[in-house]
């Protein structure tokens, strides 16, 4: 049975569970949520599809799954991809994906929302110049931790990979720059050699271009 990933092309949260699916090779496809037109905050998404209000969530079967790092595991239990080769890699697996969360992810979605999708005239300039303060330290901890790597965790990718470089692709500026933080740059080139790699917004439905 094809798996339903309910997602929105600019929610790189959305994008961590598409890649995982995407680059496992599962059976899956792409159900377009309308956040920006109010959708997560109808009744009716709330009552059938997520009471959190939030994207991405995962439908397989009878089990139906938000959080992106709960999906990961998910997959990664259910299906075999990404958790690390054994017991101490998945521990040091979850480390980063809760670290992304509250680190990178958790600043870097906010942070482009506020200066991509809000009008001008409503930006936070204050609150964004504290956030990309925040953020330049965070990527200097990951650009530190992947010199002489490939991968964050192990020998091979994982979900700790798939959940770190959730927003790293967009094209929309939020103060990141790829070719500031070499060890980023070439980690990140190396998921995008990975068999099935899709850029967001050619991996789930949904663009800024589409209300332009």
């Amino acid at each position: 049975m094809t798996m339903k990933l309910y997602c929105f092309g600019e929610s790189g949260h959305s994008y961590k569970a598409a890649l995982a699916l995407q680059l496992a090779g599962l059976d899956w496809a792409p159900v377009k949520v309308d956040f920006f037109g109010g959708e997560t905050r109808s009744e009716g998404f709330r009552r059938d599809i997520n009471e959190m209000g939030e994207c991405p969530v995962l439908v397989d079967g009878d089990t139906r799954l938000s959080q992106s790092g709960v999906i990961q595991q998910y997959l990664s239990d259910t299906y075999g991809h990404f958790g690390g080769k054994d017991a101490s890699e998945t521990l040091e697996v979850l480390r980063w994906v809760i670290w992304d969360n509250q680190k990178l992810s958790g600043m870097a979605g906010p942070c482009r929302f506020l200066m991509n999708f809000l009008p001008e005239e409503k930006r936070p300039t204050e609150v964004i110049a504290f956030m990309q303060a925040r953020l330049k330290s965070t990527y200097g901890i990951l650009d530190a931790h992947l010199k002489g790597r490939d991968w964050i965790v192990g020998a091979a990718p994982t979900n700790a990979d798939l959940t770190c470089c959730g927003y790293l692709y967009y094209p929309e500026p939020f103060g990141f720059d790829r070719k500031a933080f070499p060890e980023i740059d070439r980690w990140l080139s190396n998921i995008q050699g990975l068999d099935g790699w899709k850029a967001p917004y050619d991996l789930m439905p949904g663009s800024p271009a589409d209300r332009a």
